[in-house]
């Protein structure tokens, strides 16, 4: 059940679809809907701060507050277009940390919704994205930054290989599933897939257990990257949603993203589900 989301909303106009995603998601749900906009504190190169005077420090501060001011708008008034329970907030945070302080706020929530980082923009989206993902405890659905169109479950594209992630990752989508017109699972196969083939654990067979239209497909990557096999294929299949995995692993107390979610992350078409 999908009762209380967040989202991250981003500052500028690429801050738009996250938001208005999150509130489509929370009206299909008749959920509550928290944004979160944050005002970062002044960052300068540090070979410069003894040159820096403090008009320029106040002015980027007062840049910075009304931006996050104009994504709280923006958000605040998609709601109520929407006509739905919604809570927007302000908070100060440092770009060091905003990732970490972002994923302790959504492990109140049922779902948290970020945006992806738009290619040559600020490296601090990609650092919420991925605290989010590894630190959060909660599913979190990724909006591609050209995303228009509101939630829509048409056709939902399940990636799975058996792994804990994957596993996770249906669970805490069947909120979703369980809406969706059609449900394809969309296996990777390579030298190890056949180790997914557990026998009395087809996940086709449990999700069709679940009442749902399910469909499944194995797909041959040979010499193509896993992540762009997906994403080929869910675009020649129309898909409008995807669920997988979160992969990663830890290296000196940080996470470093697998592969086929580095790949999905960077190059998404369509929302996608990740749970770690």
């Amino acid at each position: 059940m999908i009762k209380d989301i967040v989202v991250d909303l981003q500052l500028g106009e690429a801050g738009a679809p996250a938001g208005d995603y999150a509130v489509s998601l929370a009206t299909t749900f008749a959920a509550h809907v928290t944004g979160v906009a944050f005002i970062y504190d002044a960052i300068f190169p540090e070979s410069a701060m003894g040159y820096i005077s403090p008009a320029a420090i106040d002015k980027q501060r007062q840049d910075n507050e009304a931006e996050a001011a104009a994504a709280v708008n923006r958000f605040a008034a998609a709601a109520a277009r929407a006509g739905i329970p919604a809570e927007p907030l302000t908070l100060t945070a440092d770009f060091a940390n905003v990732g970490s302080q972002f994923s302790r706020i959504a492990r109140h929530f049922d779902f948290a919704v970020v945006g992806q980082a738009e290619p040559g923009t600020s490296a601090i989206q990609e650092t919420i994205v991925e605290s989010t993902l590894f630190e959060a405890g909660r599913p979190v659905i990724m909006v591609p930054y050209i995303q228009k169109a509101p939630l829509k479950l048409d056709n939902v594209m399940v990636c799975w290989d058996g792994s804990r992630p994957a596993a996770r990752a249906v669970a805490d989508a069947l909120p979703l599933l369980t809406r969706a017109k059609r449900v394809e699972v969309v296996t990777i196969t390579n030298d190890w897939g056949k180790q997914t083939e557990i026998e009395g654990a087809d996940i086709g067979r449990h999700l069709a257990r679940h009442e749902l239209k399910v469909d499944v497909e194995r797909i041959a990557a040979g010499d193509v990257d896993v992540a762009d096999a997906l994403l080929s294929h869910a675009s020649d299949s129309d898909a409008d949603f995807i669920v997988m995995g979160g992969y990663g692993h830890s290296r000196m107390r940080e996470f470093v993203l697998g592969g086929a979610t580095r790949g999905i992350l960077r190059s998404m078409t369509v929302p996608t589900l990740m749970s770690h």
